[in-house]
């Protein structure tokens, strides 16, 4: 339940960055729904790879480099994601840092089941 309430969130989250973010746009929920599916794929098989192949880098800014990483696969997801486009990289860039602070707000909802 906990899993299909956060998806919800994530969603929900997406259509709100679309509507604060000039540059982005998400055709619907259904369309919110698979971009959240592709941002968790993006950050669990791509991220390490590319934070891995990027870490020296990230030494040198101090971890600042972080946020032109997640703007970059945020870029990514609009790429593959049906009916949801992002069109510069500002706009990718503010998205995806907005998604990064919004994140651990989401990610500590944990609903517990009443006992019979």
């Amino acid at each position: 339940m906990n899993m299909i309430l956060k998806w919800i969130l994530y969603a929900l989250l997406i259509m709100a960055i679309a509507w604060v973010m000039p540059g982005i746009t998400v055709t619907g929920f259904i369309s919110a729904m698979v971009v959240v599916l592709i941002i968790g794929v993006v950050n669990v098989l791509i991220k390490p790879i590319v934070q891995f192949i990027s870490l020296p880098i990230n030494i040198l800014t101090l971890g600042l480099f972080s946020l032109v990483v997640n703007a970059l696969l945020f870029l990514l997801a609009a790429k593959v994601a049906p009916g949801f486009t992002i069109e510069g990289f500002w706009s990718g860039f503010f998205g995806a840092l907005i998604l990064s602070i919004f994140t651990p707000l989401i990610d500590k909802i944990n609903i517990k089941k009443k006992s019979e």
